[in-house]
């Protein structure tokens, strides 16, 4: 089974989740877009990778990182939520 991070980062003030596929351009890694909205729940991005075609891995979890653009300032922070997925095709039971 072949595992890939998806992340949910705020881009232009939107909210994407992407999956991370190792080998294929970034132009090309599966997304969706929720647009100018509050952080998505939990449900929200599991309903997003499904349509993505995608499910966790066995007891994957959400963890979020900060991180700021420029290190060792005081610029405000971004969050990044990660989780491992595989395909649907591949997927956990």
């Amino acid at each position: 089974m072949s595992e890939h991070t998806a992340q949910t980062s705020i881009r232009g003030g939107r909210w994407c989740l992407y999956v991370v596929l190792m080998g294929v351009p970034v132009s090309q890694w599966p997304e969706h877009n929720f647009g100018p909205a509050n952080v998505p729940t939990p449900a929200e991005r599991s309903r997003a990778l499904a349509a993505l075609g995608f499910v966790f891995t066995d007891d994957a979890e959400w963890e979020w990182t900060e991180y700021s653009q420029t290190p060792d300032d005081d610029s405000p922070v971004r969050l990044l939520a990660s989780v491992q997925v595989c395909s649907r095709d591949e997927g956990a039971p």
